[in-house]
């Protein structure tokens, strides 16, 4: 039996490691606390890992040093870390073994790095570990059996990385991951097998990605994935069954182009309850079969005209009371109402003409399949999806003999040089026709004759110089045209007079220089005009007169010295102005009052502006939403009181003088 004395002996014995231990001298160009356990070396420009921290530390933060290797063993010294962050410290490569003897490790933060390759070893010895943050490097590759030690992570962030492609089983081992997410890669491939095995997962993150097809049976292995992110991806279409997960409730597909969504696309998605579509290229749905717990619908956005070809779909909201958030983009009796506002019997044709032939989206008709679908050598026809493709296929002249319902024609990367009059005269039913990357520079006149239907038309990254309208001629309905990165050195003047539903216009990265009124003539529908990228230093103050419903403006990276305010007078329901990058040093009194009743969104960023004077946002007031400032020369700004329903106001990389001139700011 011990003696109190010896006892008390025995208490001081064991103490003495941890005396010894916690009187560790800290280094001097860190901050220890030996009562909270942790330790701070932030922005030391520290090229390695220090090496004498107090052992018994579990909470490390260096950040913001210099360290571009994290060599094996790096942290064997302090064992019992729980908390480790290593972002924006330059780090290029891990060794093997480097994490090695921190198994109690919950939380490691590795963002903001130069990491290009995840290997096998990377993170060996983490098996306790529950967040792991990899976002923001420069990741290209995961190799195989890479995250196969870490079956207790809840979290794995790769967002903003360059991954293109997921192998089979990448995620081999996370037996626990209840969320992963990928946003802002580069991804287009996602193999079959890429989510197999990881039957925990609740909750992925894809969007901002160069996705074009949905990956319907790699995302059929997540069967208890609740929420599913997929926006900003060039998505055109959603076909039956393309979604075919039991446990979804919440599924985000907004920010895409969506021109079709098939009504059997959610059949096997029984529990979906949110479902948000905004800002696609929808003209019309129809009720949607199987989703029977389906609450929330969001359709903003979406050019959905509300006449009888939306009846049914009213019909089918109203009576399961679904909130369908949708706002009609015409026929010009229903513009800018909610459809829930509309009665069903309310929504006719008949009564305007000009709405007659808009496209119909047969999606419930199941084309016939009497003997081999029609399609041309060297070219993919889909009878289900009514898509065809002859994309990189080398070819110099457009071919013939598609099958006759075909709704998506993609012809891109090619070498057609010219289209030549009557080239597609028997695709009556095709709404989207990509021609991008095709060489042309010639469009002849009746270039598209046929092509009723035809709603959006792709002729991007082309030698387009010069435009005849006839090239036009016969497609009445055309609404989007995208001739981004051509060869225009001014916008051809009355080319757009026979489109007189177009809606959408880009001529990014041309290499225009001036616009005036008279190069704009016939395009008086226009909504979105997207000139970013060109070399506009003259706007004429005629130049938007046509624009009385223009709602966007993008005049970005150009070479425009002034806000053009004389030139803003014409578009009384701008709401989304885009000044960035240009040349602008100053800003005068009253620059924006023309939009003050309407503009809800400025980007002045990045133009090296010198000053804003006092007056320069009168008028502007609690419509305003953002207001983008950042990498400037401003040293003070004017009063932004009157902004009382600002949700975003960017001010970073500005000299600022934080004197009294910008205390109103504060305040």
């Amino acid at each position: 039996m011990f003696s109190r004395k010896t006892a008390a002996g025995w208490v001081l014995m064991s103490w003495i490691p941890f005396l010894c231990v916690s009187s560790e001298k800290c280094p001097a160009f860190c901050i220890c606390d030996n009562i909270k356990h942790s330790a701070a070396c932030v922005k030391r420009n520290l090229t390695e890992i220090p090496v004498t921290i107090p052992q018994v530390t579990q909470k490390l933060d260096i950040k913001g040093n210099n360290i571009k290797v994290i060599p094996n063993g790096a942290f064997l010294q302090i064992p019992y870390l729980t908390y480790l962050n290593i972002q924006n410290c330059n780090v290029e490569s891990i060794e093997e073994g480097a994490f090695r003897g921190l198994g109690r490790l919950s939380y490691l933060n590795l963002g903001l790095n130069k990491i290009t390759i995840i290997h096998q070893e990377s993170f060996d010895g983490l098996s306790s570990l529950k967040q792991l943050i990899l976002d923001k490097n420069s990741i290209e590759e995961i190799k195989p059996g890479a995250f196969s030690q870490l079956g207790f992570l809840n979290f794995l962030n790769l967002g903003e990385n360059f991954l293109v492609y997921l192998p089979d089983m990448v995620f081999q081992g996370l037996q626990q991951i209840k969320w992963i997410r990928l946003s802002n890669n580069m991804l287009n491939i996602i193999a079959d097998g890429a989510f197999a095995t990881i039957t925990s997962l609740q909750r992925l993150s894809l969007n901002n990605n160069e996705l074009q097809y949905l990956p319907t049976e790699a995302l059929s292995k997540l069967v208890n994935v609740i929420k599913l992110e997929m926006g900003n991806n060039p998505m055109t279409y959603i076909g039956e069954e393309a979604v075919n997960m039991p446990s979804l409730k919440i599924l985000l597909m907004d920010n895409m182009a969506l021109q079709d969504v098939s009504h059997k696309a959610f059949e096997k998605t029984p529990k979906l309850t949110v479902l948000d579509l905004k800002n696609n290229q929808l003209r019309v749905l129809q009720p949607l079969d199987g989703v029977d717990q389906l609450k929330v619908f969001n359709l903003t956005g979406n050019p959905i005209i509300c006449n009888c070809y939306m009846r049914p779909f009213k019909e089918w909201m109203d009576k399961a009371r679904i909130n369908v958030d949708l706002i009609c983009a015409g026929p010009s009796t229903y513009r800018g109402e909610k459809l829930e506002a509309i009665r069903p019997i309310n929504l006719k044709c008949e009564s305007y003409p000009e709405e007659e032939h808009l496209p119909v989206l047969p999606v419930t008709q199941k084309p016939k399949k009497e003997g081999a679908t029609p399609c041309p050598e060297n070219c993919d026809c889909s009878s289900d999806l009514q898509h065809s493709t002859c994309e990189n296929k080398g070819l110099h002249k457009i071919p013939k003999g598609f099958p006759p319902d075909t709704r998506l024609l993609d012809m891109r990367y090619n070498e057609f040089y010219t289209v030549p009059r009557n080239a597609f005269s028997d695709m009556k039913n095709v709404i989207s026709l990509h021609l991008q990357n095709c060489k042309i520079d010639d469009l002849q006149p009746g270039a598209f004759l046929g092509m009723k239907k035809l709603v959006y038309l792709y002729l991007s990254d082309n030698l387009i110089s010069t435009l005849n309208p006839a090239a036009f001629e016969g497609v009445p309905q055309l609404t989007y045209l995208y001739l981004e990165h051509n060869r225009f050195t001014s916008i051809p003047k009355g080319a757009f007079k026979l489109l007189p539903n177009l809606l959408s216009l880009h001529l990014q990265y041309n290499s225009i220089s001036y616009v005036t009124g008279e190069n704009l003539a016939g395009a008086e529908k226009l909504r979105w005009f997207y000139l970013s990228g060109n070399n506009i230093n003259y706007i004429g103050s005629d130049a938007f007169n046509f624009a009385e419903e223009l709602e966007k403006l993008h005049l970005d990276d150009n070479q425009i010295s002034e806000v053009p305010i004389h030139a803003l007078k014409k578009m009384p329901i701008l709401e989304e102005l885009k000044l960035s990058k240009n040349p602008i040093k100053q800003i005068g009194n009253f620059a924006f009052l023309p939009l003050a009743d309407s503009l809800k969104n400025i980007y002045l960023d990045n133009m090296g502006l010198e000053k804003i004077a006092s007056g320069a946002f009168a008028g502007l007031g609690e419509g305003l939403r953002e207001l983008y400032l950042d990498g400037n020369k401003l040293e003070n700004l004017p009063s932004l009181d009157n902004f009382t329903s600002i949700d975003v106001v960017t001010l970073n990389n500005n000299p600022f003088k934080c004197d009294c001139q910008l205390l109103h700011l504060r305040k």
